[in-house]
This record gives structure tokens, sequence and C-alpha cells, in this order.
């Protein structure tokens, strides 16, 4: 289980490769250098440690097939999906098809969670909070939480 956070600002080279930052890679653990890559919910990727990424397929891979909007989920969840591995200088290379779905180019925002971590163009990611960041974070909260007990109570 990961508690994986930051915001991390990334250059791409020439190459499509990332260079991911020591401390993500600290929050990460050495032997964690495996990952998948693929397309995220909004026009960014998603890199889910090797672990996680096993999590993830078993629950998506649960779904009934015979159902159209599952199978359709099935396919989009798992379009581009790709295996990247740190090289010796902490860098993925990321594939060329999931970098132009996702509009990257030279820089990016790397935003960990949890347990993944979202892969922005730089450009994109400050248009999404400037879209969707609510005026008053205290309102939304109270709207998404305020039904549950605290912990301890």
């Amino acid at each position: 289980m990961y508690n994986l956070a930051g915001e991390y600002e990334c250059k791409i080279d020439a190459k499509g490769r990332l260079r991911l930052p020591t401390a993500l890679l600290k929050q990460l653990g050495t032997e964690h250098a495996r990952f998948t890559v693929n397309r995220g919910f909004e026009k960014h990727l998603m890199l889910y440690p090797h672990d996680v990424w096993d999590k993830k397929t078993n629950e998506i891979n649960s779904l009934n097939i015979y159902i159209k909007k599952n199978r359709q989920a099935v396919r989009y969840f798992y379009r581009g999906a790709t295996n990247v591995s740190c090289d010796a200088a902490d860098r993925i290379l990321l594939p060329k098809m999931l970098m132009k779905y996702a509009g990257l180019e030279k820089t990016v925002v790397l935003f960990a969670y949890n347990e993944q971590i979202e892969i922005w163009d730089q450009e994109e990611y400050e248009n999404m909070l400037a879209d969707h960041e609510p005026e008053e974070f205290s309102d939304l909260a109270e709207e998404v939480f305020g039904g549950k007990k605290a912990e301890g109570e």
C-alpha cells in the first residue's frame, strides 16, 4: 500500500523519456521501478506501480463482459496500457501514442496521490485547475465529506 503525495514539474526529453523525481521514488521505494502507464479519465496519463496495476486489473477483469458498457469500459481501460521500467537514470520511456493522446511535449506535471500518479501536460494541468477548482474548497469538502463520521466517532 502506498500513500503517494506531491506535485512535480518534470521535463520529457526528445526521445520521450521522463525522469522520475527522487522525492517520488523515495515514496515508492527502491524495489518499485516497474510501472504500467495508460490513459487517464481526462486528457492525461496514469502511472501505476506494478503491484497497484495488478489490483486495478483484477477489479476491471471482474466485470461481466456480456454487458456492453462493461466491455467498453474494459477496452478503454486497457487501451494503450504499456509496461515500463526505470532505466539506470530513473527514466521511463513514455509510448508515443500515449504522449500524443495526452498532449505531452516537454514540460509535464506529475500529480501523485494515494497509489497512482497522473501525468499532465503542464498547461493542461493548470487549465484543469483553473476551470475546476472550487471557489470555496470548504463548500466542496462539506458536500463530499459532510455526511461521513470522523474517524474515532
